[in-house]
């Protein structure tokens, strides 16, 4: 029994994470616990363990008279956030022209190919987006840097939206992959971190625009 118990709330954490990732629940939505068991499917008793964990990971806050709300980043949280990712990926970068194989900077070149062909669907090309800058952290070889950028992953779920829903964010994207991608096949590291930080500080710009907007 308690076997059970533990695997139906992981369960129930892993749906959580996959519909925040997919933009069903978004930062400021209120998590009840019956209407989130209703809509995963699941029962209430997991749910409430995986909420219970949201809250411990930072993902989720509880507000007294209202319950557990899906955390809205502040301003100068999500600057910060965006100038550890700068500094992450471009170390990342750097390393990754050192360390990573042609066939994994070919992976990215594809990976970025496919945000591009998937304008019309924004959800699919942000995900995609998410498998390429994973991608270059692996290339780098580097296992506490990797482990650094994982600990980024649970305040990545609280920017809420995808900004690929504008057509023109796509072009810039894609552009900027290319830049880095370009950079690591010859293996200048200063380059593809210079693309890399160069990347990030745009993706804030943009960020920044649509939270203002």
């Amino acid at each position: 029994m308690p076997e059970f118990s533990r695997s139906s709330g992981e369960a129930a954490y892993d749906a959580l994470i996959m519909a925040l990732r997919n933009g069903a629940f978004v930062p400021g939505d209120r998590l009840r616990e019956e209407e989130v068991a209703a809509r995963l499917s699941l029962s209430r008793t997991p749910v409430r363990e995986a909420l219970r964990r949201l809250e411990s990971d930072g993902i989720v806050e509880h507000r007294p008279r209202i319950g557990a709300v899906i955390r809205v980043l502040a301003h100068t949280e999500l600057v910060e956030l965006y100038e550890m990712r700068a500094v992450l990926e471009a170390t990342a970068a750097e390393m990754a022209a050192r360390h990573g194989s042609a066939a994994e900077f070919d992976a990215l070149e594809t990976m970025n190919d496919r945000i591009e062909a998937s304008r019309e669907d924004p959800a699919t090309g942000a995900a995609i987006n998410q498998d390429f800058h994973r991608g270059l952290y692996l290339a780098g070889r580097n296992r506490f840097l990797l482990e650094s950028a994982r600990a980024l992953n649970n305040a990545l779920l609280l920017l809420g939206p995808t900004t690929y829903t504008d057509p023109a964010r796509i072009d810039v994207v894609v552009r900027q992959h290319r830049d880095i991608i370009t950079a690591l096949h010859a293996r200048d590291g200063a380059a593809a971190a210079a693309a890399a930080r160069a990347h990030l500080e745009t993706s804030l710009r943009h960020r920044l625009g649509s939270v203002s907007a």
